[in-house]
């Protein structure tokens, strides 16, 4: 038996079938009585929107808009690679995608990025984020406007967004302290981490996963404060070089970030032995550091999939819908051992450089 119609809920609400249409379908311009009545036929007769119907009529545009951190950040340059081709491909769906980059790790870039919204016509937004109260005053009047906003990547206040995709950071820290503690076990030593930004969500909550893990199964191995780098490459590779000349019984290093180009150079280029090293992201460089055993292992939160679930997420929370089910999204683990024999990533990093 077919569900009921619109034509059934503007004769149960006493309206016209054109202001049934303009309540559901959100298009403005009803008296609140006439919204009240409609809403409560609605709950009456248990009827569900077509979505793909009202979007078809109005040939719906969905503008998208995708906020990520500027600069040589080889994962980013990935990222965006993804984004790119999962627009081209969405285009025939009425999807319309626009990059906005935002200088990395600043409050005052991001705030003012998020305000410049405000007036444009989008109509859901995904932002690499930062832990900032600084960022809840834009995020609302966005929100304000009846723009769908998620997390990606990194957690934006829990409060001003409908979602977040992403790993679990936390997860991630004590994945890669579990390892690391297990392959320092044999001696007392000290770990020294580098970390872009502590107000970038991820970095901290990986920061925190990692010395939970060391503090409570590997009391042996202390962690050193961190190292701030800004993911700069430059500032990595001399805050390394440095460590490994100190002599100061670092046995393992850590990097939460990014920068990873100036950490590889550092330990390749050292005349010591090297420390045990974890990274995060399998980029070209990455990826070359394992074949050529300049680090140990690499944890990869698969962008191409946070990428599609961004797409997917938003489009159901613009049109109202229940975002899909999902599952956990979790980190691959890379050694020299596993790595993928395509090139998909050095093709997308060389496309967007």
């Amino acid at each position: 038996m077919a569900g009921p119609t619109l034509s059934d809920v503007a004769d149960a609400a006493g309206v016209s079938y054109a202001t049934a249409d303009r309540v559901i379908n959100k298009r403005g311009n009803v008296a609140q009585k006439s919204i009240d009545k409609v809403h409560e036929a609605v709950a009456k007769l248990g009827y569900v929107r077509n979505v793909a119907a009202a979007n078809l009529s109005r040939r719906r545009v969905y503008r998208l808009a995708f906020l990520i951190p500027t600069g040589s950040n080889a994962f980013f340059s990935r990222v965006r690679g993804h984004i790119l081709q999962s627009a081209s491909h969405l285009s025939a769906d009425g999807i319309s995608v626009e990059i906005v980059d935002v200088s990395a790790f600043s409050v005052d870039a991001l705030q003012d990025s998020i305000g410049e919204l405000t007036g444009c016509d989008f109509d859901g937004v995904a932002i690499v984020g930062l832990q900032n109260r600084l960022l809840e005053e834009p995020l609302a009047e966005l929100r304000a406007r009846g723009v769908v906003i998620i997390g990606l990547i990194s957690d934006l206040p829990r409060e001003c967004r409908s979602a977040y995709i992403g790993i679990d950071n936390m997860v991630a820290g004590r994945t890669a302290a579990r390892v690391t503690g297990m392959a320092c076990a044999a001696r007392p030593g000290a770990i020294q981490t580098f970390v872009g930004s502590m107000e970038a969500r991820d970095h901290a909550e990986r920061l925190q996963g990692f010395s939970d893990v060391i503090a409570a199964d590997f009391p042996h191995l202390t962690v050193l404060d961190p190292i701030l780098t800004k993911d700069d490459p430059t500032v990595l590779n001399a805050a390394a070089t440095a460590t490994l000349a100190g002599g100061d019984g670092v046995t393992a290093f850590y990097n939460v970030g990014a920068g990873n180009s100036g950490l590889i150079d550092a330990i390749a280029n050292a005349s010591v032995a090297r420390p045990f090293c974890v990274v995060h992201e399998l980029v070209t460089h990455s990826k070359q550091a394992l074949i050529d055993n300049h680090i140990d292992l690499v944890i990869d939160q698969r962008p191409d999939v946070e990428v599609n679930r961004a797409f997917a997420i938003l489009r159901s929370l613009v049109d109202d819908r229940e975002p899909p089910p999902m599952p956990d999204l979790m980190p691959t683990i890379y050694v020299r051992d596993n790595l993928p024999a395509d090139s998909f990533n050095d093709v997308m990093e060389a496309q967007n450089t």
